[in-house]
């Protein structure tokens, strides 16, 4: 795969550029897969600790050790009773992409207060990766609760059978970026 690598660090106006730089630049920063894993059925847990949610990974094998994988994700969640909840991306069981936990703080990449209890949060988050490998890389998404109120990703208003209750699609999309 091509890099940039070869090119000059600055350009000067009419400043040409050979055919190989040329391909290099045309080769470069290119999305070269994309790999997507929607779950359509209710998650629920009542864990103050990360967990897996079931069926929210996906697997990419990049192409080159150079590339970027750009993790993004989306889901609907409600909690039981007032909590706040945490999400966090893992590849194989590394968390990444998270802020800094300091003292009582604790690390997520995305995180958010239900002070109803019942409504429902959606949830979007992203992080550009750097895996270093050429092998086969699971990414998955993990969320905690603040209480041992049951949260459930998939599903608004504590995921109760009636009219105002939706059913959504929790979604991870994995996209290889050339380097």
């Amino acid at each position: 795969m091509a890099t940039p690598t070869t090119l000059p660090a600055s350009f000067t106006a009419g400043q040409v550029l050979t055919a190989a730089q040329m391909n290099n630049l045309r080769g470069a920063f290119r999305v070269l897969q994309v790999v997507e894993a929607n779950k359509l059925d209710v998650f629920s847990t009542s864990s103050s600790s990360y967990v897996d949610v079931t069926g929210w990974t996906a697997t990419i094998t990049p192409s080159a050790t150079t590339s970027k994988i750009l993790v993004v994700y989306s889901a609907t969640t409600s909690v039981s009773a007032a909590t706040y909840t945490g999400f966090q991306i893992v590849r194989g069981s590394t968390a990444i992409g998270n802020g800094t936990a300091s003292g009582s703080k604790v690390a997520a990449n995305k995180a958010y207060y239900d002070a109803a209890g019942a409504g429902g949060e959606s949830i979007y988050g992203s992080f550009l990766d750097s895996p270093s490998t050429t092998s086969a890389t699971t990414y998955k998404m993990q969320v905690k609760n603040h209480t041992t109120n049951t949260l459930y990703v998939g599903a608004t208003f504590t995921n109760v059978d009636n009219a105002a209750c939706y059913s959504t699609l929790t979604n991870i999309t994995l996209m290889e970026i050339s380097a």
